[in-house]
């Protein structure tokens, strides 16, 4: 955030909306924290308006929910270009995250699903045709997630604000 640091409380709600912000109200929140219901609603904005949250989305089993095969490519792009390209490559078919990587030769990484080798494929020729290089790819057999811990600070903020060192804003 430009105007002021993440403090101890933003790193809380961080945190628990990292856990599940479909289910966890400010009231919850607010709990956690030692803050109020309002308190959290607007530092919610505050990080939202910031962008520091970015958005809100479904946890998808691509597994589960019939698109089985889950292919990591590693591409190499120019410099120059690799940024320019994220896009573009999330406008393809089947294509579900592009992580634009700083270190090393390969320095796109691109995650696609499909239900069979027949879908993947495609993919990895539209990267060759965009002018990228496909350096390798890996088949991932599953793929967990769990909230970033240098958010969960409940402990230290539910101590701030005992002693009311935690402002409505």
């Amino acid at each position: 955030m430009a105007d002021r640091e993440i403090d101890d409380v933003d790193k809380a709600i961080l945190h628990a909306l990292q856990e599940d912000a479909r289910n966890m109200s400010s009231g919850d929140i607010a709990e956690r924290t030692g803050t109020s219901d309002s308190t959290v609603r607007k530092r919610i904005q505050r990080l939202e308006s910031d962008g520091v949250v970015k958005g809100y989305s479904a946890d998808v089993d691509y597994q589960k929910s019939g698109y089985p095969l889950r292919m990591l490519l590693y591409c190499t792009a120019s410099i120059a270009e690799r940024g320019t390209l994220i896009d573009e490559i999330l406008s393809i078919e089947g294509v579900v995250s592009v992580q634009e990587l700083v270190t090393g030769e390969q320095n796109l990484l691109v995650t696609a699903v499909g239900e069979s080798d027949s879908d993947i494929t495609p993919v990895a020729q539209e990267l060759l045709d965009m002018g990228l290089g496909v350096a390798d790819e890996v088949l991932v057999r599953s793929h967990e997630t769990t909230p970033f811990g240098g958010f969960d600070a409940r402990g230290d903020a539910g101590d701030e604000a005992e002693d009311g060192a935690v402002d409505d804003a």
